[in-house]
């Protein structure tokens, strides 16, 4: 039989262990999301115009899709009057052709060299404007409406 004895024992102490003893239930915390409650400002509504692809978004979209389109035509427009000008320049005005520079024909020279950073500084001018375009986007998207 077991007696005071046995709680002594350090094996039986820890089966004697008290009761845990129930708490209280808390109160219940209402948790409300910070879009939910804050009041939609217009450039919001413009956003979900976007997002849901309504005709004022849509017309948005294709504003700059429009800007973007004439960019590339402008510039295109501009490399290929410079780089096919070239030939036509040098069929029409053969003088123009047998010019050398440093030994090198002028033909050779213009269209196998200075083509190259001609092309690189329209590429960055390309980039340039199209993140500009892209920018005046976001401000009219994100612009507060009078």
């Amino acid at each position: 039989m077991a007696g005071a004895d046995d709680l002594d024992r350090p094996g039986r102490a820890a089966e004697a262990a008290p009761v845990p003893v129930p708490r209280p239930p808390q109160p219940r915390t209402r948790i409300v999301l910070a879009e939910v409650s804050r009041r939609d400002r217009p450039a919001d509504r413009t956003r979900t115009e976007l997002a849901q692809q309504t005709r004022v978004g849509e017309a948005l979209v294709q504003g700059l899709v429009r800007a973007q389109l004439a960019l590339a035509l402008r510039l295109s427009l501009v490399v290929l009057i410079a780089l096919g000008g070239l030939p036509w320049l040098f069929a029409v005005a053969p003088a123009v052709g047998r010019v050398t520079v440093l030994g090198v024909n002028l033909p050779w020279l213009l269209l196998g060299v200075f083509s190259f950073p001609f092309l690189i500084v329209v590429g960055w001018a390309h980039v340039r404007w199209a993140e500009r375009n892209e920018q005046d986007f976001t401000d009219l998207v994100e612009r507060p409406e009078r």
